[in-house]
């Protein structure tokens, strides 16, 4: 046919297209019917409708364990009960995140509070009342100085002589529970469910800081030396290698991988690094052990790739590095370029609301 005459035919059906219907509000009862029209629609609505399916997706296959990562300040923005929420549904097995991060979601769990910033004050001034502030949120000094005191009263003394991060979240989590049991929030949560906490930069953290400090502090005790002579000595037990053969072990043992990251950085690339290492592995040791690609995955970053932020750039280009399966063979990502703190609480709430109709 000519193709200027073909221009004129309606091809949709032959082509198999998907066609579009417009949001009516009208006709939304609740989050899970929003989230279902806006898959129907364009741009970044479609994203976060066709991102519920995926999450849904992963959440019901019964072989599939799912990593959660997190990046940003999401406790001080006031999400950490979409992040115990996420744990206490079981749709979480692991999680990967910063340590400042959770420093701040300890914070909260102890019993102290965040405020918002008022925009007509000097950062100078900010700094000589103890307000540490996080884009529009404030964490005081005050907070970080008491959380410091827990670590070194009740968390230091409990650690073992060799530790990783997802151990002193654990310790925590146990200080948390006994202290105040039921009390919501990812550490507390995710202690009682058995979900391991992994912070691969643990010692870029206050939390890391504040354990370094209690190292230092009892072995000058002990030793009755000054903080130069302690410094020179001192051998912290923390090894971060406790936590990457703790991961590893969790992703090799797991019939099918999902992943559901907020942000990018550390977390979300330590997360995905375990397939290429367990093949590291196989390749050294020459034998068939056991290789693990991710199947599913939801994120949600405001971040083009170009940037650089999302440490690890899309998933089809995960594929190429052995991380992710191709969609050819299953894998199902969806990838939601927002704030977080806009999207996530609609996402969660409205799969929640999915589930609980089946």
């Amino acid at each position: 046919m000519d193709p200027w005459k073909s221009r004129l035919v309606d091809h949709s059906d032959e082509d198999g297209l998907t066609p579009l219907d417009t949001l009516d509000p009208r006709a939304l009862d609740d989050f899970d019917g929003l989230l279902r029209a806006m898959a129907r629609t364009s741009f970044g609505g479609r994203r976060l409708g066709e991102a519920a399916d995926v999450l849904e997706a992963m959440i019901r296959d019964p072989d599939c364990r799912v990593v959660l990562t997190l990046s940003g300040a999401m406790t001080v923005a006031k999400m950490n009960l979409l992040i115990a929420e996420m744990i206490e549904r079981g749709w979480v097995h692991a999680v990967v995140s910063t340590g400042a991060l959770m420093t701040h979601g300890l914070v909260e769990l102890a019993g102290m509070r965040h405020y918002k910033a008022r925009p007509d004050v000097d950062d100078a001034a900010l700094f000589e009342r103890g307000y540490n502030r996080v884009y529009d949120t404030y964490e005081l000094e005050a907070n970080l100085n008491r959380l410091g005191e827990v670590v070194g009263r009740h968390i230091w003394p409990r650690l073992p002589p060799t530790f990783s991060s997802a151990d002193v979240l654990r310790v925590f989590g146990g200080w948390l529970d006994e202290r105040s049991p039921g009390a919501r929030g990812p550490v507390a949560e995710a202690y009682r469910r058995g979900v391991p906490i992994f912070v691969p930069a643990f010692t870029d953290s206050e939390m890391g800081l504040e354990v370094c400090t209690a190292a230092l502090t009892a072995h000058m005790r002990a030793q009755g030396c000054d903080r130069s002579d302690a410094m020179e000595a001192l051998q912290v037990g923390f090894d971060p290698y406790r936590d990457l053969v703790h991961y590893t072990r969790f992703v090799a043992k797991a019939p099918k991988l999902g992943i559901f990251t907020i942000g990018g950085g550390v977390p979300r690339n330590w997360a995905q690094q375990a397939p290429p290492f367990l093949d590291c592995l196989t390749e050294a040791l020459g034998d068939d052990g056991p290789r693990s690609r991710f199947s599913y995955g939801v994120r949600i970053c405001p971040e083009p790739v170009h940037w650089g932020g999302l440490s690890g750039c899309s998933y089809s280009e995960g594929v190429s590095w052995g991380k992710f399966a191709p969609p050819a063979e299953g894998g199902r990502y969806a990838e939601v370029h927002a704030d977080a703190t806009t999207v996530w609480p609609l996402l969660v709430a409205g799969v929640a609301q999915r589930l609980a109709k089946s």
